[in-house]
C-alpha cells in the first residue's frame, strides 16, 4: 500500500470512529456538535492564524491555483444544478441545493488534517491559500443564490442589503478571523511572545484529530432518509468529475506539480455541511443535502485514495 493511500485511509479511520462512537451510543450526539464547535471556533483559526504568520508559501502562484480550482467549483455547480433541475426535475431552489451539494468540499473539518497527514506543512500552506478564498467566495454565492431563488418578495431586496448580509456573515466567520489575524500579525513583523506561541501551538496541534472525530461523530444525524437517486448522483459529480476537472484544470493552466496535487486532493474531498445549512435556509431539499453529505463521505474513501493515486502518477 502506497504512503499516500495509507495516509488517507488514517484520515478517514478516524472520521469512521467518531461515527462508530455515535452509531453505537457511546458518545451521543450532542458530544459531536461541541466539539465541532470548538475545532471551528477555536482549534482551527489558531491553525489557520499559525500559518498566516509562519509559512513562506514557497513562491506558491496563487492565480494559477484559484484559476484551477475555481474552475473545477464552477463545472461541479453548474452540472449539479443542472442534474437536480433537469434530470430529477426539482424547482431552483432545489438546483442551488444540487450545485452546493457537488462543489462545495469540506476543506476545513477533513481538508485541513487530511493534507496536514498527507502533504505535511506545505500542503496544508497551499490549502490555506485555497481557504482564504473559498469561503468569502463560496459564502457570497450561496447568499446571491439564496436571495435569487428563494421565496419572492413584494419589494425586490438592496444590494446594499446583501452586501450587508455577506459582510456579516464573513466577518464573524472565526476561520476568516483567523486568517485576517495572521496576515495583520505578519505584517506587523513582531514575532510571537513565547508564552503566546506555546498557548497557540497547543491548541492548534490538536486542531486535525478533534475535526476528523467530531466529523464523523456528525454524520450520525444526517443517516438517510431518502432521495437516494438524486443524492448518488451529486455524489459522482463531487467525487469523480470535480477533481478530473480540477486535473486537467491544473494542466491548462500550468500549474506546478506540488500545488496541482493539493488542488486535485482538495476538489475530491466530500460535500461539507455547508450544503446541508443552505437547504435549512432555504427550508428545501434538507434530506437531499443531509443524504449527499453521508453519501460522499462514505465513497471518498476509496475515490480520493484514487485521486490522490492518479495526481501522483501523472504529476509526479
Amino acid at each position: 500500500m502506497s504512503p499516500l493511500v495509507e495516509t488517507a485511509l488514517f484520515v478517514f479511520g478516524l472520521v469512521a470512529l467518531g461515527y462508530g462512537a455515535g452509531a453505537s451510543g457511546y458518545l451521543k450526539a450532542e458530544a459531536g456538535d461541541a466539539l465541532s464547535d470548538f475545532a471551528v471556533r477555536v482549534a482551527l483559526p489558531l491553525l489557520l492564524f499559525r500559518t498566516m504568520v509562519t509559512s513562506s508559501f514557497h513562491g506558491s502562484a496563487p492565480w494559477q491555483l484559484w484559476a484551477t480550482y475555481f474552475t473545477a467549483v464552477t463545472m461541479a455547480w453548474i452540472a449539479g444544478h443542472l442534474a437536480t433541475t433537469r434530470l430529477f426535475r426539482r424547482d431552483g431552489q432545489a438546483g442551488v441545493i444540487g450545485g452546493v451539494s457537488a462543489a462545495f468540499s469540506n476543506l476545513v473539518l477533513l481538508g485541513i488534517p487530511f493534507m496536514l497527514g498527507v502533504f505535511g506543512n506545505e500542503g496544508f500552506e497551499i490549502l490555506s491559500l485555497i481557504i482564504s478564498v473559498h469561503l468569502p467566495t463560496m459564502l457570497m454565492a450561496s447568499i446571491l443564490l439564496f436571495h435569487w431563488f428563494g421565496p419572492r418578495r413584494r419589494e425586490p431586496l438592496h444590494p446594499l442589503a446583501i452586501i450587508r448580509d455577506f459582510l456579516g456573515r464573513l466577518l464573524t466567520n472565526p476561520l476568516i478571523i483567523g486568517i485576517f489575524a495572521g496576515l495583520a500579525w505578519r505584517a506587523s513583523g513582531i514575532p510571537l511572545p513565547t508564552i503566546a506561541n506555546r498557548f497557540v501551538d497547543a491548541l492548534a496541534d490538536v486542531a486535525g484529530p478533534i475535526a476528523l472525530f467530531a466529523m464523523g461523530l456528525g454524520l450520525k444525524k444526517f443517516g438517510l432518509s431518502g432521495n437516494l437517486k438524486p443524492a448518488l448522483v451529486l455524489s459522482g459529480l463531487k467525487l469523480l468529475l470535480m477533481p478530473a476537472v480540477a486535473l486537467a484544470a491544473a494542466w491548462l493552466f500550468g500549474l506546478p506539480p506540488f500545488p496541482a496535487k493539493v488542488a486535485v486532493a482538495a476538489a475530491s474531498l466530500p460535500s461539507g455541511v455547508n450544503s446541508y445549512l443552505i437547504a435549512i435556509q432555504l427550508k428545501t431539499e434538507q434530506s437531499l443535502a443531509s443524504n449527499q453529505i453521508t453519501i460522499a463521505t462514505a465513497f471518498s474513501v476509496v475515490t480520493t485514495a484514487f485521486w490522490l493515486e492518479v495526481a501522483t502518477a501523472l504529476l509526479g
